[in-house]
């Protein structure tokens, strides 16, 4: 049965790898809803490819300017806007899993309606675990969601831990998130008053937007996923350590209480296809030249 797959933030790098994936695999997926901020362009292109039941702006003026383009090129999707269409299309009755990639603050209630509807939650946003931990494993608990992380380093922590969560805590020493250390790893301290918007954006690994670059340039985008890690995997903050490893290669390691170590590894690209499959895994072969979600390290 194909899994009904609801995309807020469709037109940002991780909802364009979500769809492709689904592009790649329509026996499996079928996008029920898409929801972006103001792309109109982009998402009528998404509307034309995937045939949505429902397109959800957040602003009304690109919702209003979306609809009546969706009415003139035929096609039944439903368009939405606002803040509330988001809880709409995240907690629909026909919606099996929602990918959940809105940057920012403005993902949390979204988050939290497809959490209590008890959806299969696939979390890119880490701002609704940073800032609403607590309220938000609430819901997950109240509506009995399956909450899998999306980001590569919590993926991959995800992917090796013991199957059983009620055995982290005595059979787990440590997580170790990798960090790229950004493009201002090798630089001196003592020049980076003088950087540029543009350096910092300028990410030796990923192509990214420009807060999440300018978060990973200042290392502040480490400091967030510790938080997400410890809301995820319930550990004290003291057992969650950091590893610059430039190559992006191992995402992230479980350090176990005899002393080995789980790791995955992994080409450097965007970690949202492992978990829209799982417990399975979809076959896939990422483009070399491909630079939406990253680039490819020598």
């Amino acid at each position: 049965m194909k899994q009904r797959i609801a995309v807020l933030g469709s037109t940002g790098s991780i909802g364009a790898n979500t769809l492709d994936v689904v592009a790649r695999h329509p026996d499996r997926f079928e996008v029920f809803a898409l929801s972006a901020s103001s792309q109109v362009d982009l998402m009528l292109q998404q509307c034309l490819q995937f045939r949505p039941a429902f397109a959800a702006m957040a602003q009304e003026e690109a919702g209003r300017a979306l609809a009546a383009r969706i009415e003139s090129s035929g096609l039944p999707t439903r368009v939405l806007w606002g803040a509330s269409a988001l809880d709409t299309i995240a907690s629909h009755e026909q919606v099996d899993t929602v990918m959940a990639s809105i940057v920012g603050a403005a993902g949390l209630s979204s988050c939290i309606a497809a959490a209590r509807a008890g959806k299969k939650l696939l979390l890119a946003n880490k701002e609704a675990l940073v800032v609403g931990g607590e309220l938000f494993l609430a819901a997950v608990k109240q509506g009995d969601a399956r909450l899998l992380p999306i980001d590569s380093e919590h993926s991959a922590i995800f992917q090796s831990l013991p199957e059983d969560p009620a055995t982290w805590d005595a059979r787990v020493e440590k997580i170790i998130l990798t960090a790229s250390g950004g493009p201002f790893r090798t630089r001196s301290p003592a020049t980076l008053r003088d950087v540029t918007p543009e350096e910092a954006c300028a990410h030796p690994n990923w192509v990214m937007g420009r807060k999440i670059s300018v978060d990973s340039a200042t290392m502040m985008n480490k400091a967030l996923e510790i938080i997400e890690a410890r809301w995820l995997f319930g550990l004290a903050p003291q057992r969650l350590q950091v590893v610059i490893h430039p190559q992006s290669v191992i995402h992230s390691m479980v350090q176990y209480r005899d002393t080995s170590v789980v790791a995955q590894l992994g080409t450097p690209t965007c970690a949202c296809r492992s978990p829209m499959a799982w417990p399975g895994r979809s076959a896939w072969r990422p483009a070399r030249r491909h630079s939406t979600s990253a680039r490819w390290p020598t």
